[in-house]
């Protein structure tokens, strides 16, 4: 794309920021004169070495063009800046992790309440060390086999605070969050930096977490001086935060993610594991979390989320599918009751042939599939693409009974997040992109069919519950 049209693309999207009602005039002008720049890295062309040992690796790769672009990605961050990086769960907005007034800019950016903290982001086991109270202090042993076998990963430890680390990060908590990403482009911004990176979700606080670049721009554009694109998101939701200070006997899932509790209970010392919310709740940890994703409600689409959760643990999958069908379709039912009647479907099975068979034109598909969807088209490859593979027949309605269908009538959208019985892994990777895309469409409602809460599942069901303003059940 020439330099000139990105130029009038980005002022373009700065003026409609600037016209649009959710902007407030008492909004702080720093950021407004700021060019988002976005640049594309692919993160197959990075390799770390030695590549068996946490200790202290470092990366390679052949492409230079990458290499300068985390150059300038770490300068910024050297000078208290801001960057949106990938990494394997969600991107995040990352800034010096010991530098207090860097840290203060993403509460500020995100709009974040001052009370939810953040993860800190390392690249070896050596910053890790640099990070405990003191140098004689040693990683708890429980987690060293856990620390072993799932980092690099989508898996947050809760460890004792240093002096290093600023309340701001922890929010005044005596803990602290920390995980080793494996996504190649966070693993190598962060070694370059030499610092550990404070890195929460780069999007505005309670919206769906961000798993493609579009998702940040459209959220951040003009709010930070960079965007790294490293194309979609492995896991799709957040890390999982594991517990095991508070009660060693009692180690604690506090939030589910990436790494299941099918995956931690064998592990050893795991034989107490307990989830968050699920098997127990604590009033105190509830005012003062120790990690985010706890207190507030998050991930949470400006259309209404209408969650189906059959409480039917026992029934069949077939039985599971009925209930799942007639709830949905009772859902819709009631919302064309009113005069809101644009809805979205986010399906985990099939529940509706009815809904899912009706062969649609290819005009309406073309005009309708992906057009518009991100802001500057051409600059994320294959991600258009991407989601009009789940884009599943926008134009049924349930008026429809001569099998044709009307574009000027349109007002269901289906989209389909995975198999969740088979694949549980991919609904949870397609969540977030998934709520986005449906609220890109201007509906008013979207139902989405609940799933099993075991492996990915848990995680899953934990962000549409803090999404959901009903829960069907």
């Amino acid at each position: 794309m020439p330099a000139a049209l990105k130029i009038v693309r980005r002022l373009s999207s700065l003026y409609k920021h600037l016209k649009s009602p959710k902007f407030s005039r008492n909004e702080t002008p720093l950021f407004l004169n700021m060019i988002t720049e976005v640049s594309k890295i692919d993160p197959t062309t990075f390799t770390f070495e030695p590549c068996d040992s946490l200790e202290n690796p470092y990366f390679q790769t052949y492409d230079n063009k990458a290499r300068e672009i985390l150059s300038r990605a770490a300068s910024l961050l050297a000078r208290g800046e801001v960057v949106a990086m990938p990494t394997e769960t969600v991107y995040g907005l990352a800034s010096n992790a010991l530098n207090p007034e860097a840290v203060k800019k993403i509460f500020s950016i995100k709009n974040r309440p001052a009370d939810n903290p953040l993860i800190v982001h390392i690249s070896s086991l050596k910053m890790l060390r640099s990070l405990l109270p003191n140098p004689e202090a040693k990683i708890p042993g429980i987690y060293l086999e856990i620390i072993k076998k799932f980092w690099p990963g989508p898996l947050t430890i809760l460890l004792p605070k240093s002096s290093l680390i600023p309340d701001e990060v922890t929010c005044n908590q005596q803990t602290v969050a920390v995980r080793f990403p494996s996504h190649p482009i966070a693993r190598a911004l962060i070694t370059l930096c030499g610092f550990p990176l404070a890195a929460p979700s780069a999007n505005i606080s309670g919206r769906p977490s961000p798993t493609i670049a579009s998702h940040v721009f459209n959220d951040l554009n003009t709010k930070v001086s960079m965007i790294i694109d490293g194309g979609q998101c492995v896991s799709g939701v957040e890390s999982t935060v594991l517990d095991v200070l508070s009660n060693p006997k009692l180690p604690t899932i506090l939030r589910p993610g990436g790494v299941t509790f099918e995956d931690l209970f064998p592990m050893p010392g795991m034989s107490g594991l307990r989830v968050y919310k699920k098997d127990f709740i604590d009033e105190k940890l509830e005012m003062a979390p120790t990690t985010p994703g706890m207190k507030y409600r998050h991930y949470s689409p400006d259309a209404q989320v209408i969650l189906i959760d059959p409480k039917e643990e026992k029934s069949s999958l077939e039985d599971r599918t009925k209930k799942m069908k007639e709830l949905v379709e009772k859902e819709i039912f009631e919302i064309r009751k009113s005069s809101k009647k644009r809805i979205g479907i986010l399906r985990t099975i099939k529940t509706s042939a009815s809904l899912s068979s009706t062969p649609i034109p290819q005009k309406i598909k073309d005009n309708l599939s992906c057009e518009n969807f991100i802001p500057i088209e051409s600059q994320y490859g294959n991600e258009i693409d991407q989601e009009c593979d789940n884009f599943v027949n926008p134009a049924i309605t349930l008026s429809s009974t001569n099998g044709l269908v009307h574009s000027k009538n349109i007002d269901l959208i289906e989209y389909n997040l995975g198999d969740s019985i088979a694949f549980p892994e991919e609904v949870a990777r397609q969540l977030f992109k998934g709520l986005r895309f449906l609220d890109d469409r201007k509906v008013d409602y979207i139902i989405v069919e609940g799933m099993k809460e075991e492996k990915e599942g848990l995680a899953v069901m934990n962000r549409l519950r803090k999404a959901a303003s009903k829960i069907v059940d």
